[in-house]
């Protein structure tokens, strides 16, 4: 399908300028490309989990989104929208409502990788007609930066500090899209920010649009917790893509497909040096760091290569 971009571009804005959050945030740009999906004439009602970006474009009784929105808990974001969305088609059979809405639900990656991936696994599986957003951050952001199942390996957190005792956090990141994809649901996809922002737009829109349920893994940088500057964000993004740490695929109806693969695989090196909380792995004692590092990446975009290939 071909885009006007300029067009797309000019839609009008359905999350409002003069929330809070920091400069070079992945989460607002992550909400308004999703939002920008939708088309005109559609409402939709806007879940949020509680975290950086509730608190920030939510202060009752105000707040940023120009549709129908509800903060609820950390832990329970797909079990509340999934009510509602219920709640609506009940509505619209017995002619109570005869407008068309869609429903899209954000959280970051402590609410939907951790405290509320029950509540998510739950919706998921009953295929409610829902988009779940995550914009993964990588931690906990809102409460000072603790560490997550989504944080990277060796990532400096407020929980996993590195220095003399410890190289930061030493597990692996949770492959979440794996993971819902393994719910049967009818589309999951994984994106962030590329130069034209098409890849992100695009799913959004198949996610929207796909009938039942869809999960949309977004990596959202974070300028707090990763210690980068606001301005570099695209930089970082394009370096995750390229280095294969955060590769771009989709899954629909069980069908895995790769969207990009780099010309020339870089170094996972270039992804890391971008970020303060790596510093510490280039030191000369860690090389060793480094070559776990991109052995887990490269395990893992095998793995992404093959799963593509059937």
């Amino acid at each position: 399908m071909a885009y006007n971009f300029k067009e797309v571009m000019s839609k009008p804005e359905r999350l409002a300028p003069g929330h809070r959050m920091c400069a070079g945030c992945g989460g607002t740009i992550a909400v308004r490309t999703v939002l920008r999906a939708l088309k005109e004439g559609d409402k939709a009602v806007i879940g949020n989990a509680t975290g950086c970006l509730e608190v920030s474009t939510f202060m009752y009784p105000y707040t940023s989104y120009e549709d129908s929105y509800i903060h609820n808990a950390f832990e329970n974001a797909g079990a509340t929208l999934s009510g509602v969305e219920t709640a609506y088609h009940a509505l619209k059979k017995r002619g109570k409502i005869s407008d068309n809405y869609k429903f899209i639900t954000f959280g970051g990656d402590g609410g939907t990788y951790d405290i509320g991936l029950q509540s998510l696994s739950g919706a998921m599986e009953r295929n409610h007609d829902m988009v779940y957003v995550c914009y993964d951050n990588g931690a906990y952001m809102n409460t000072g930066i603790q560490r997550s199942s989504a944080t990277p390996m060796y990532a400096d957190t407020t929980t996993t500090p590195a220095g003399k005792c410890s190289n930061g956090k030493m597990q692996n990141r949770k492959d979440l899209a794996s993971i819902l994809a393994a719910h049967d649901i009818p589309y999951v996809a994984q994106s962030t920010f590329t130069p034209t922002m098409k890849d992100l737009y695009v799913k959004s829109e198949k996610a929207i649009y796909t009938p039942g349920a869809a999960f949309l893994n977004v990596m959202a940088p974070c300028p707090r917790g990763w210690r980068y500057d606001a301005a570099d964000i695209m930089d970082i993004c394009k370096l995750a893509v390229e280095t294969c740490y955060w590769p771009l695929f989709e899954v629909v109806e069980g069908r895995w497909i790769l969207n990009y693969e780099p010309k020339k695989k870089l170094p996972i090196e270039d992804f890391l040096r971008t970020q303060g909380r790596f510093k510490h792995l280039f030191k000369p004692e860690n090389e060793h760091l480094l070559v776990q590092y991109q052995e887990e990446v490269d395990r893992r975009w095998e793995d992404l290569l093959f799963k593509c290939s059937r």
